[in-house]
């Protein structure tokens, strides 16, 4: 789940001690990893080592490598961005299908596959993994952590079970767990957990079923108005639309409990959980209260998801879609104040980390 993703994720980063992101919550282990964090946090102060010592472009990379190699939560695509903007390293959305594409899928948990977190755990975890990565030269092992260099924990580090981490010959796929999608409804960019998604729904084309919420999407679906080869069309649920990206978790677990999820799509400019599964593509750039293509899609427009090619279109003429720009205008932002109100004025779309432009307000 996205939990467990970014908890392995603080751990490539560098931020946590081996076995931050794998050791189960019930286990003395966690509890000892505990002490150990706060005494390692105390010496890194006497040190005078801080964050962006270690979260360097070294540990970003390193990050977005482990991220294709276990097919992590989508999430991260919005985590990974946002952080490294705090660090003060760019982050192009553009160049994360180049990682995926040279990142073989070695480890599939659920819901993608059979293994679970404890498996990745007694298999050597996050520390076996970055070991694969660097047999295979796809890391950069110098790379700073809280107690040492990456180098130092994968000399220690011993891969205990091939199932779990496989090697590239037998990995799920040649290519890693995410890709970004682009086109018409996406020029900048959408994120797809394609290790999740089934094989007939890599490449789909069908007719829109438009919802302007995911509580009208979850009216829709218990009705019974999405039916096979439908996409489903999720929309105002992104950073300004939401306001604040909600996951549609309840959509696609709907979705997938129906059995529709080998045969329809889920589209939307909010985000999933880690939990989610299937052919559901989220973070569409720009949204559509930003006047995003996706706040002009009507029901029956064909729109077709190729995602070994990384590709999203609507299928609809240049001069259809001028003229349904000319004629309406998005929907009207929802009445929120304070705070919320602030966000929705500063926030930024989902391909940038859904992060706050206070610059721009400054």
């Amino acid at each position: 789940f996205t939990a467990n993703s970014m908890n392995c994720m603080t751990e490539i980063l560098g931020m946590g001690l081996p076995g931050n992101g794998t050791i189960p919550a019930v286990e003395s282990q966690r509890i000892l990893l505990a002490k150990h964090a706060g005494m390692k946090v105390m010496e890194l102060v006497r040190e005078n080592i801080c964050p962006r010592d270690i979260v360097t472009e070294k540990a970003i990379k390193n990050g977005l490598t482990a991220d294709m190699a276990l097919g992590c939560s989508t999430n991260t695509m919005l985590h990974l961005p946002a952080i490294a903007h705090e660090a003060g390293i760019p982050f192009d959305l553009n160049g994360v299908n180049a990682v995926s594409d040279s990142v073989p899928h070695l480890v599939k948990l659920n819901p993608a596959g059979v293994h679970c977190l404890v498996d990745l755990n007694e298999a050597g975890g996050l520390s076996a993994v970055m070991k694969r990565l660097d047999e295979m030269g796809l890391i950069d092992p110098s790379a700073r952590t809280v107690d040492g260099t990456w180098a130092d924990r994968i000399a220690k580090a011993a891969i205990l079970d091939e199932d779990v981490i496989r090697d590239r010959e037998h990995a799920y796929s040649q290519t890693g767990g995410l890709a970004v999608l682009y086109g018409n409804l996406a020029p900048d960019g959408a994120v797809v957990k394609k290790g999740a998604v089934l094989p007939e729904m890599m490449v789909h084309t069908g007719p829109a079923k438009c919802f302007d919420s995911e509580e009208a999407c979850c009216e829709g679906l218990y009705a019974g108005k999405v039916v096979s080869g439908d996409v489903v069309v999720v929309r105002y649920e992104g950073p300004k639309g939401g306001p604040g990206m909600r996951e549609m978790l309840t959509p696609t677990g709907a979705i997938a409990g129906m059995g529709l999820d080998s045969t329809c799509a889920l589209i939307t400019d909010g985000r999933f959980s880690g939990v989610s599964r299937g052919a559901s593509i989220g973070h569409i750039s720009p949204e559509a209260a930003a006047g995003g293509l996706l706040a002009y899609v009507e029901d029956g427009d064909l729109i077709s998801i190729d995602i070994p090619n990384h590709k999203l279109e609507l299928l609809v003429s240049e001069d259809e879609i001028a003229a349904r720009r000319a004629k309406r205008v998005p929907q009207p932002p929802k009445k929120v104040s304070g705070y919320l109100k602030r966000y929705r004025a500063m926030v930024s779309s989902a391909n940038q980390g859904a992060i706050l432009e206070t610059d721009k307000f400054l």
